[in-house]
């Protein structure tokens, strides 16, 4: 029964070819018969082979381990076809009897047990033999099948469906064939990598990186496929992504651009309007951009070539007597066409990427390293935060400069050859179309301008906002203790609303450009085919309207990369231009130091006539006329007032400043030891070591004689615990001797020290000069700047530097009797003493003796009380925790984020809307034109009239998606910068202790650009291709239903194929998140200590580590694209088998089953499916990757926001404090709630209008007492009360405005002088001037010529570190408020200022409550009332005088700083 249906069928289908079951009954007949027999003896031998193998290795063989999915389906199917023979078998036995003789149904039972063999082997493992001969079994089956099947197809023009089955199952043997021989290939080197080291990182990532992968696994991108498979089981690490080939490094980038450069450098006179960097670039990679340049070319002769196809197809469909051969012509020159477009497109992607790293890698390197050269006027012509921009924007942009140059070029070769294709199939038709796609190609230049305007307008508010967010960011302290954030988040606020103006322009401008980018293949088409009717030139048939169609379609791409490419390439010249200026900067030249040892007595440091300026410009130096000698072992202190020229005179020495006259000779290595601590974010111990090899010895007495080792004890994790960034969380003195350990555990020749003393006590700074310079330095030469004259007769030559000259020069004695500026200094200290001898009572005398015979033995239990006092927890946390980031696949919970946050429902349905519309309306014009042509009765212009306003009908509706997304992006930009800045400015200080500050600007630039720019059109795309496939896949059914199967076969694998592969792309862009701030965060950081890294000679080794970074960085970015192209080419290749069934059917429908204008609707839309699902995947993984952003901002949304600024209800009235009374009511501080307690239950009183000096060890509380008061932390238990108010049940900006202080490290922001002392603009110019005058300003600012608008640059650095303390000082004058905290804020003045600066307090806040916290005791013996804390405990607190009587622990401490003042 079943025959003789299928035999109907068969007679039924005609002369165009015969579908048969078994012809000539149910064996083949001829040759093709004889072929087959020959196939199933062969296939019986190898069974039979295989059995006996098998039999005889049984020992070796067992099933799949692993379970393969894949193979198991091969197995399913092959035991599928076994059973189909079978099946015939029973129905010619039981049925069919009579008609079969015994030797037939032998013949399909025989292939039967062949296709169970076949299902066996696919799960059987074997040997590496068995392997083999299995493979070339299935490979060698196939292609005789094959073989068979496609002449009788030609020949005999019929195909059997009994064999339809065997064929899928043969393919998918073959697949499995080619798998197992490459992975027996490879073999080897995967076992070599089993043997290395488990504990060598770089062993297994070998085996998979892309420089040892084949050709074959190179051209399929399946070298990426053990990554892939690694993602799919576990969340991706940085660890597991493979290692960059030698040629992808950054060394071998930079090394070939550094080659190139020091040769055109020679031509910078010659030449000096030509770019170096770019001309340096094109040399190295021009044979690498010829290379992706031509792969571009053929992927634009492929596109250009399908409409001709498209053209031959519709042709071949109108033919009455059709050729196969020449069909299955057609169809193979499609196959090729594709092949060819698909891998060629794909690796010149991937290839320019490529290409792109290594000069994005080479320009970061070099930026780089010529910071580290940059002379003193290039650093002030270029910032700091310039510099990173430099790597962060200008050089990242070189990774897509070969993509848009290549887009560039081929786009507009691409555009003349599809024209001449229509010129081809139209003639003089084509030429009014010209007319409408000129006129819309030259209105993108217009709208290209504009948006290119918008976006450098946005981009200069941009750097605006991220400039002004770095320094507070940096200076979140401060802003904090001032109670300032309301009034800095405004300014950011500002700076963004500026940005926003741009970014809405340049917004509605793109989807202005998507209406013109939509109307070229509107009108265009209708007046070319208007163009035919006029000119007769072509039928308006079938191949005619869907060739133009296909061309036009081909032509629409490269008119909308073209202005993106144009733009894109301005943006990189102008990036070219910016680097090649920094690249031209003046170098510092130190050709004067000698880096030889100095093996006698001889100078080892020699200034004679030394003139150096910082400005070039200026005729009036820094410094003139300095003459020094320093000798093996001397010791030479610096001193002078603030802002003489001290610290100059040590960069002098470096070779920092420029030299104008006079010889600079040091000999041997230089230590240096800055003013301000520069501290690298890392541990204590990498901070010591510096890039040195440990040696535990010396590295245990640079710590001890640097006063370090009771603080490392105190510390949790010992000298591993982590510095945050800049040194956040240690204290002034913890990292002024973190940097002394530094210099000395380097053990170098000569030794410069900018004022290392200032911020530790008096006892420390004894300790550091006789255990540090006096003893551990004892054979080095140290040249040493200072404020503490109680040191300077220790010392044997004191130079003293005033107004830019050293005016006296000498031994201490010599100095005193000179007088004038040095007697000065020594009289101020000596005031300092005489004013403590007053103080401290006259029975002080009684018992100095005796304190400074006993000081050593007091120092010891002093010492034990401490260690036996504190209270050691449990090791918490680092304080700088890994970067958290999402782990796995988030789905589309980020994206209902994303519309949730911003609201943005109703935009996000009627873009859907929108986009329905747009594509109904698409697919109604081309059935419109598909039916209408076939319609003689219908005239050719009222066809074009229809077609034209459906399609103006379509624009509309694509300008609506574009306009409704833009306003969902604008939205959501809006909602989540308001969100993210809320909770930044409302952030506890904790969190900006712990947190790197690139984390935050990484999210407020590049994240937020983002959502401002990339996120919204992902959205649209990925709609679009959505729709527009689904509609393609519809269309194509229509006509051939057939197709529909394997276009949802293919929609389904392509659909799981993403979901493969995205788990590990989404893990790559979250990594690839994380990776790019270090690069940034060590570039920023080397830029403020250069002159700390050019002095110890550490150049190469920072160079090495910057290395490291940058092919970290690249490293993910090489691997994300290829995960990326490995996943458009697999679904290139899926939907290229929906297009190819298509183009079979078509090719064996007889003439007149399908109208043409259906095939070519049809073809036409299949010719655009590969490209839309290129298109949908391209556009889903960016959008899963642009979401990660999402989630990146809103981790930092919800942060745990501080108290509030001010409570209802509970406002203290606007006299408050009327006295200043303080009370700490068993008061205990814990930084975290598993950190250990740091104030250990303090309790005392503070009474009205009284100063209160605050004393200790570095480390012992000090400014933890403060933060408390400020609220920068909440106490973890008890209270502080304020004229009965107790400070926590207040609002914090209440509380904050009421206090003044004067911080520990001075800071200033970038501006004038005036916004530095009156940010919110509430005082006069004569309060200021007033002001200025009393903290003794007053003098060098009336000599600028800007008077209070002279600027201010970042940090205040072209301010002296003292003159910085004088602003902060100023600023808490100006306000006047009843309490005022001092927390070290004379550290850095010398003794005179001090003393000048501790009468203008004492005149202006005469009845307030003063709190200084002070390592020197003349500045708190004065006090009423002095406060000791000792590793976080209360341990006396009582008026000076009275604890001067007793051996008590402030009595101690004001004998060592009494006998180390003694000497003078």
């Amino acid at each position: 029964m079943g025959f003789e249906i299928l035999n109907r069928i068969d007679e039924k289908m005609g002369s165009w070819g015969k579908i048969s079951v078994l012809h000539g009954g149910i064996l083949e007949m001829g040759w093709s018969g004889d072929f087959r027999t020959v196939l199933d003896c062969l296939n019986v031998f190898v069974a039979v082979v295989f059995y006996v193998v098998l039999i005889a290795k049984r020992k070796n063989c067992s099933r799949e381990s692993r379970r393969d999915w894949f193979k198991v389906a091969v197995s399913g199917g092959c035991a599928l076809v076994s059973l189909e023979y079978f099946g015939i078998v029973v129905y010619a036995l039981v049925i069919k009897r009579k008609e079969l003789s015994h030797l037939k149904w032998l013949v399909f039972f025989a292939r039967g047990l062949i296709w169970i063999t076949l299902s066996i082997s696919v799960l059987v493992r074997g040997s590496k033999g068995i392997a083999i001969l299995k493979s070339v079994w299935w490979i060698v089956f196939f292609l005789l099948v094959f073989a068979l099947n496609v002449v009788e197809l030609v020949e005999l023009h019929r195909i059997q469906i009994l064999e339809l089955a065997p064929w899928l199952a043969n393919l998918l043997l073959f697949v499995c064939g080619l798998r197992d021989l490459y992975q027996i290939v490879s073999q080897p080197a995967l076992d070599n990598c089993f043997l290395e080291p488990l504990l060598v990182e770089e062993s297994k990532d070998e085996c998979v990186s892309l420089s040892q992968a084949s050709f074959l696994s190179k051209l399929s991108f399946s070298w990426i496929n053990p990554l892939l498979r690694l993602g799919n089981t576990k969340p991706l690490s940085l660890d597991d992504i493979p290692y960059l080939g030698l040629e992808d490094g950054a060394h071998m980038a930079y090394g070939k651009f550094n080659d190139v450069w020091c040769i055109l450098e020679k031509e910078k006179g010659i030449n000096s309007s030509k770019n170096f960097v770019f001309w340096a670039i094109a040399k190295v990679h021009w044979r690498s951009l010829v290379l992706a340049g031509s792969l571009a070319f053929f992927r634009t002769i492929a596109v250009v070539a399908s409409p001709l196809l498209l053209y031959a197809f519709v042709k071949y469909s109108n033919l009455e007597m059709k050729n196969l051969k020449e069909g299955v012509s057609l169809v193979g020159c499609l196959v090729f066409l594709k092949v060819v477009e698909s891998l060629s497109y794909r690796h010149f992607y991937f290839y320019s990427r490529r290409i792109g790293m290594r000069m994005r890698s080479a320009l970061m390197v070099v930026v780089y390293q010529k910071q580290l050269k940059l002379s003193s006027g290039g650093r002030r012509r270029h910032s700091t935060g310039e510099i990173v921009n430099y790597i962060a924007v200008d050089a990242y942009r070189m990774g897509e400069f070969p993509v848009w140059l290549h887009v560039g070029w081929t786009s507009v070769v691409q555009i003349f050859l599809a024209i001449a294709v229509l010129s081809g199939v139209v003639g003089l038709g084509v030429l009014p179309g010209l007319v409408p796609f000129v006129i819309c190609g030259l209105l993108n230049v217009p709208f290209a301008k504009l948006i290119q305007m918008y976006q450098t307008e946005f981009m200069i508010a941009q750097d605006k906002r991220l400039r002004s967010l770095s320094e507070i960011l940096n200076n979140m302290k401060i802003i904090k203790l001032q109670s300032w954030e309301s009034n800095f988040k405004s300014l950011i606020e500002s700076f963004r609303k500026s940005e926003f103006k741009w970014l809405s322009k340049t917004q509605y401008m793109k989807a202005f450009n998507t209406l013109l980018y939509w109307m070229s293949p509107t009108i265009v088409p209708s007046v070319i085919f208007f163009g035919c009717v006029l000119f007769r030139s072509a039928p308006l048939d079938a191949g005619t309207v869907f060739t133009v169609l296909a061309a036009l379609r081909s032509m629409s791409e490269p008119v909308r990369f073209l202005p993106e490419a144009l733009s894109t390439l301005i943006q990189v010249k102008v990036s070219f231009d910016r680097i090649n200026s920094f690249m031209l900067e003046d170098e510092l030249k130190q050709e004067h130091l000698q880096t030889c040892p100095t093996g006698d007595s001889g100078l080892i440091v020699h200034i004679q006539g030394g003139c150096f300026s910082w400005d070039a410009d200026t005729s009036t130096p820094t410094l003139s006329g300095v003459s020094l000698e320093a000798r093996l072992g001397q010791k030479i202190a610096v001193c002078g007032p603030v802002g003489s020229g001290k610290s100059s005179l040590l960069y002098a020495i470096l070779g920092e400043i420029p030299k104008k006259s006079g010889t600079v000779s040091v000999l041997g290595s230089v230590a240096y030891v800055s003013q301000v601590s520069w501290i690298q974010s890392g541990t204590v111990r990498d901070n010591i070591l510096f890039g040195k090899p440990m040696e535990k010895n010396k590295y245990e007495e640079a710590i001890r004689v640097c006063a370090l080792d009771k603080d490392i004890e105190s510390f949790d994790y010992g000298d591993l615990t982590e510095i945050g960034q800049r040194g956040i969380n240690m204290s002034g003195g913890q990292k002024q001797r973190i940097q002394l350990a530094r210099a000395v555990y380097n053990d170098a020749d000569i030794y410069l020290l900018d004022d290392p003393f200032s911020a530790v006590d008096a006892h420390t700074a004894a300790a550091l000069f006789n255990d540090c310079v006096m003893t551990a330095l004892a054979k080095k030469t140290v040249i040493l700047v200072t404020h503490q004259v109680e040191f300077l007769n220790n010392v044997d030559n004191i130079l003293v530097v005033e107004g830019g000259q050293v005016t006296q020069s000498g031994n201490y004695e010599e100095l005193l009797v000179a007088g004038t500026t040095f007697e000065q200094l020594v009289s101020a200290h000596k005031g300092t003493i005489e004013s403590f001898d007053a103080s401290s009572g006259s029975n002080q005398n009684e018992h100095r003796a005796q304190h400074v015979d006993q000081l050593k033995q007091n120092n010891k239990s002093y010492d034990k009380e401490e260690r036996d006092g504190e209270i050691r927890e449990n090791k918490g946390i680092q304080l700088t925790e890994e970067e958290e980031k999402e782990v796995g696949d988030v789905g589309w919970k980020s994206f209902l984020d994303y519309i949730f946050i911003s609201k943005g429902w109703a935009y996000f349905c009627s873009t859907t809307i929108a986009q329905l519309g747009f594509v109904a309306f698409q697919a109604a014009a081309s059935f419109w034109l598909a039916f209408s042509i076939q319609n003689s009765k219908m005239s050719s212009v009222f066809i074009i009239e229809i077609y034209t306003l459906i399609s103006l009908l379509s624009a509309v509706f694509v300008y609506l998606r574009a306009l409704f997304a833009v306003l969902l992006g604008i939205k959501a930009s809006g909602a989540f910068f308001s969100g993210f800045t809320n909770s930044i400015f409302n952030a506890p200080m904790l969190f900006f202790d712990s947190t790197p500050v690139g984390r935050i600007l990484t999210r407020a630039s590049s994240d937020l650009s983002v959502l401002d720019f990339d996120l919204p059109m992902a959205f649209v795309f990925v709609l679009a291709a959505a729709t527009e496939m689904l509609a393609t896949i519809g269309i194509m059914a229509f006509v051939t239903w057939q197709v529909f199967f394997v276009g949802i076969f293919a929609m389904v694998s392509s659909k799981y194929v993403q979901g493969y592969c995205q788990k590990s792309a989404g893990e790559l862009m979250r990594i690839n998140g994380t990776t790019k701030a270090p690069v940034m965060n060590y570039a920023s950081e080397t830029a403020l200590g250069v002159a700390t890294i050019r002095a110890f000679r550490m150049v190469d080794t920072f160079s090495l580590n910057y290395l490291k970074l940058v092919d970290m960085d690249a490293k993910v970015f090489l691997s994300s694209n290829a995960t990326m192209e490995w996943l458009v080419l697999r679904t290139e290749a899926l939907q290229n088998l929906t297009l190819f069934t298509a183009a079979i059917f078509l090719v064996l429908t007889p003439k007149g089953y399908i109208p043409p204008g259906l095939v070519g609707l049809s073809l036409s839309y299949a010719f655009a499916l590969t490209s839309t699902q290129v298109f949908l995947s391209r556009w889903y993984s960016n959008l899963a990757n642009y979401i990660v952003s999402v989630e990146r901002i809103k981790q930092y949304m919800h942060i745990p926001a501080e108290p509030p600024a001010r409570i209802e209800d509970k406002s203290p009235p606007t006299s408050w404090p009327p006295n200043g009374r303080i009370e700490l009511l068993d008061l205990k501080i814990r930084y975290r709630p598993n950190a250990p307690i740091v104030l250990k239950g303090i309790t005392c009183t503070f009474t009205e209008g009284t100063r209160v000096g605050v004393v200790g060890r570095t480390g012992s509380g000090k400014t933890t007492l403060i933060s408390a008061l400020f609220r920068l932390v909440e106490p973890y238990s008890g209270q502080i009360v304020i004229d009965g108010v107790d400070i926590c049940s207040i609002g914090l900006k209440d509380l904050r405005l009421k206090l003044s202080i004067i911080p520990q490290e001075p800071t200033l922001f970038r501006g004038s002088i005036r916004t530095n002392l009156d940010p919110l603009g509430l005082y006069s110019d004569d309060e200021i001037w007033k002001v200025l005058e009393k903290c003794q300003l007053k003098s060098t600012i009336t000599k600028l010529p800007n008077l209070l608008d002279s600027s201010v640059s970042d940090e205040g650095e072209n301010w002296s570190l003292g003159q910085r303390q004088l602003f902060c000082l100023g600023r808490v004058l100006i306000k006047r408020n009843r309490i005022l905290v001092l927390d070290e804020a004379t550290a850095s003045i010398d003794s005179a200022t001090d003393a000048i600066l501790q009468r203008i307090i004492r005149e202006e806040f005469a009845n307030c409550t003063v709190i200084t916290v002070a390592h020197r005791v003349p500045t708190v013996i004065d006090s009423d009332m002095v406060m000791v804390l000792s590793y976080g405990k209360l341990v006396e607190y009582d008026e000076p005088s009275k604890l001067m009587e007793t051996t008590s622990f402030f009595s101690k401490l004001v004998t060592e700083y009494w006998s180390s003042c003694r000497r003078d």
